[in-house]
Parts: C-alpha cells; sequence; structure tokens
C-alpha cells in the first residue's frame, strides 16, 4: 500500500478497513509512515492535549449544559452541594473524594461525577437500601447573613462567634438527647429520637442565641425539622429524608423556625402549646425558587 499525503487509507478503502469511517472523513490521531509505524514527531504532544481537554473542562457553556442535564437525571440535581457532601459515609464520602480530584471549582469533570452520584443515591432510595429501620427526627441550622458578615468581621471575630454560637445552641441539643452529627461552619445537622425533643431543643437554643452579640452582630438562626428514616452508616445519617430536613430549614428564611407534615404529625399536642408557639402553613413566594429534591407533595409549616 503506498502511502497517501495524509498518512491515511488509501482512497479506495472501505469504511470496514477505516473502522466503520468512510475514508473521506477518516483522519488519524497520528500520521504514520508507509510501514504502519507512527510518523516521529508527528500528532498532537501531550502537554497539547491536555490544554486541550483543559479549556474543554472550564466551558461554561458546557457546564451549564451538564448542570442543566442533572435536572432530567433521577435525584436530587443539587447532589454536591455542602449539605450533601458533608459528613463521613456513604455515597457523601465518595462525593467529597471527587471533589478533591477535580477540585471545587465548576468543571465538567465535576459535573458529571456528581451526576452520576446523584443518580447512585437515588436508586438506593428506591430499592430501599437508603431506609433505616428506626425513626429520627433529624434537625438543620444555619445563622442568617453569617457569610457576608463573616467577610467584613475578620477570622478572629468570626472564631469567636462560632465559639459562642455553638455554646449557646449545643447543650440544648445534648440535654434533650440530641447527637450532632456534623458540624458545618455556622450550622449543625443532629437527630432525635422523638420530634417533641427535637423541637424543644430548637426552642431552647433559639431562645439562648437571642442573648448572643459579638462586636455588634446579633445572630438569627433558621431550623428545618424533619421526622423519617435515614439510614445510619459510618456516624453519619444518609437518605431522602437528611435532604428534606436540610431543605426546609432553607425555606426558613429570615430566622424562621420550619418543620414538615411529618415532625407536626408525630408531636404531641400539649408540646407546642407548652412552648407558646402556633403552627401557620409555609407558603412559598411567588418569586422564590422551587425546592429541589423533595417530594412536590410536601407540606412544611412555622413555628411562631
Amino acid at each position: 500500500m503506498s502511502e497517501t499525503p495524509s498518512g491515511g487509507a488509501e482512497p479506495g478503502s472501505t469504511p470496514e478497513e477505516t473502522g466503520g469511517i468512510p475514508s473521506e472523513v477518516a483522519i488519524p490521531l497520528v500520521p504514520v509512515d508507509a510501514d504502519g509505524s507512527p510518523r516521529r514527531g508527528s500528532g498532537l504532544r501531550r502537554g497539547q492535549l491536555s490544554a486541550l481537554m483543559n479549556a474543554a473542562n472550564q466551558r461554561p457553556d458546557l457546564i451549564g449544559a451538564l448542570r442543566k442535564a442533572r435536572e432530567q437525571l433521577p435525584g436530587d440535581p443539587a447532589f454536591g452541594d455542602p449539605l450533601s457532601v458533608s459528613g463521613p459515609g456513604g455515597a457523601r464520602a465518595v462525593a467529597r473524594a471527587a471533589d478533591k480530584l477535580v477540585g471545587d471549582e465548576p468543571s465538567a469533570a465535576r459535573e458529571i461525577g456528581f451526576g452520576a452520584l446523584q443518580v447512585w443515591q437515588a436508586m438506593l432510595e428506591r430499592v430501599g437500601r437508603g431506609k433505616g429501620s428506626q425513626e429520627v427526627t433529624v434537625m438543620f441550622t444555619d445563622l442568617v447573613a453569617f457569610s457576608s458578615w463573616s467577610l467584613s468581621a475578620g477570622d478572629e471575630a468570626t472564631l469567636e462567634l462560632l465559639r459562642v454560637v455553638a455554646k449557646a445552641i449545643e447543650p440544648p441539643i445534648a440535654d434533650r438527647g440530641g447527637q450532632v452529627v456534623k458540624r458545618m461552619g455556622d450550622g449543625v445537622m443532629a437527630v432525635f429520637t422523638s420530634a417533641d425533643r427535637a423541637v424543644r431543643a430548637a426552642t431552647q437554643a433559639k431562645r439562648n442565641l437571642a442573648e448572643v452579640e459579638v462586636r455588634g452582630y446579633r445572630p438569627q438562626m433558621r431550623v428545618g425539622l424533619h421526622t423519617g428514616s435515614p439510614r445510619e452508616i459510618g456516624g453519619d445519617w444518609l437518605g431522602v429524608d437528611v435532604t428534606i430536613a436540610a431543605r426546609v430549614m432553607e425555606a426558613g428564611g429570615n430566622g424562621n423556625m420550619m418543620l414538615s407534615e411529618a415532625t407536626l404529625d408525630s408531636l404531641r399536642p400539649e408540646t407546642l402549646e407548652e412552648l407558646g408557639y402556633t403552627v401557620k402553613p409555609y407558603r412559598r413566594s411567588f418569586f422564590a425558587a422551587p425546592l429541589s429534591g423533595v417530594p412536590e407533595d410536601l407540606r412544611i409549616f412555622r413555628l411562631s
């Protein structure tokens, strides 16, 4: 066979001879000599190929398209946010490992990895492997406008605030039999064996926090409570019920205490009366984004 100008197959080659690609469009990545060996000095250098791959990995349009595609996949399209990858165990441990490999900057590889983990977790839930045998009430908390305040206050003031906040909110959790599963900067995740204990702990924590002031900043805490049967793995709690609790907290706006219908149904009738709280249904404002990763018929209530 004589060598063609392009170093590829002869014009008369069949698609089978060129890997199923017609010869007129078959362009080899590396030109070859007449004996079939790679031509020395030809083709993309390793550095050039790496640069091309890195450029594609950082393309905003590709990243945006992958994020959009994740909305059509099973599971929570927000999987990969700090709430979903904190703590040890299960898919979240794998997610953190992937996070270290691809970094925390937006990239196509990051979206592909989290998309696969999103589907994996959803499949575990569907076959029941994400459910535990014990019913617990999950609590999530965070501080309103904490990030913007800490940027201007500096590290020293931020650490001082976090220490004071921990002393205000963690003892009520422990006193009522709750377990702090993990701390996430300005918030915590905790679990309780009963909804009543969780609500009592949350109300006392908010009362304690009302007395906290650090350098002119009075923190406001929003709380989310949901009762379900997540699965405990390696000291962490996994499952859709954990996701729901986190999203219920996100509905708390500027320092409200929110609970799901499941938690409300689990409360004894006298608990809210003793605490002096009333319940109002939560209605998402017209301009607010819908909560992701939760059942469409989820009902949320605000304690006031």
